[in-house]
C-alpha cells in the first residue's frame, strides 16, 4: 500500500472516531502519540496482550492474543493506546507498551493448506529449502519490494532462514523496503 492508499486508511479509521475533517487532515500520515506513519506494522511483545474495546483499561477484553511475536497492524493511537488489526481482520485497542517495532510476519495466512516455497535466493529459479504452511511465523530481515528474508521456527521445531516473495506475507506492504 502506498502512502496515499495509507492515507486513505489512516481517513477511514480515524473519522469513525468522530474527529472533524480539519482534525483528519492533521492525522493522515503520522500517529498523534508516535508521529509515526499510520498505518503501520508491528509485532506482540508478550504472549498475553488484551484487545479491549477501546482505548482504555476500562473497556471490555474482546480478545486475548497468547503468541508473543504476532504481526499487528497499526490503524490510529489514542494517547498510549493504539488501534490495531490482526491478519483475520479484528480490531481493538492495546497498551503501546505492549507492542514492538519487530517486524514479523505470516506466511499466507488466507491459503488453505497450501504450502509456500521458501528459497536459498530471492529468485524464483532458486533451490526450495522448505515448504513453510499458512501461518507460519517468522521475523523479517529484509524486503526488496519482490521478496522478503525470513527466519523462523516451524511447527516442528525445524529453523528456517530464506526468501519467500513478498506477496505471500501478511506483516509487510506491498511497498515496503528494508534491510
Amino acid at each position: 500500500m502506498n502512502s496515499v492508499k495509507r492515507a486513505i486508511a489512516a481517513l477511514c479509521v480515524l473519522s469513525g472516531l468522530g474527529l472533524s475533517a480539519p482534525a483528519l487532515a492533521a492525522e493522515t500520515a503520522v500517529g498523534s502519540a508516535s508521529n509515526l506513519p499510520l498505518p503501520r506494522f508491528a509485532s506482540l511483545k508478550s504472549d498475553r496482550v488484551n484487545l479491549r474495546e477501546g482505548p482504555s483499561k476500562e473497556h471490555r477484553t474482546k480478545w486475548i492474543y497468547e503468541k508473543a511475536g504476532l504481526p499487528v497492524e497499526i490503524i490510529a493511537e489514542f494517547e498510549t493506546w493504539r488501534r490495531i488489526r490482526d491478519s483475520e481482520g479484528a480490531e481493538g485497542w492495546v497498551l503501546h507498551s505492549l507492542l514492538s517495532g519487530r517486524r514479523t510476519a505470516l506466511v499466507a495466512p488466507w491459503g488453505k493448506d497450501k504450502p509456500v516455497a521458501l528459497r536459498s535466493k530471492p529468485d524464483d529459479a532458486a533451490p526450495m529449502i522448505a515448504a513453510l504452511m499458512p501461518n507460519v511465523l517468522g521475523v523479517v530481515r529484509t524486503c526488496d519490494l519482490k521478496w522478503c528474508r525470513i527466519v523462523g521456527e516451524g511447527a516442528e521445531g525445524q529453523k528456517f532462514d530464506g526468501y519467500v516473495p513478498q506477496s505471500q506475507l501478511w506483516g509487510v506492504y506491498p511497498d515496503d523496503k528494508f534491510d
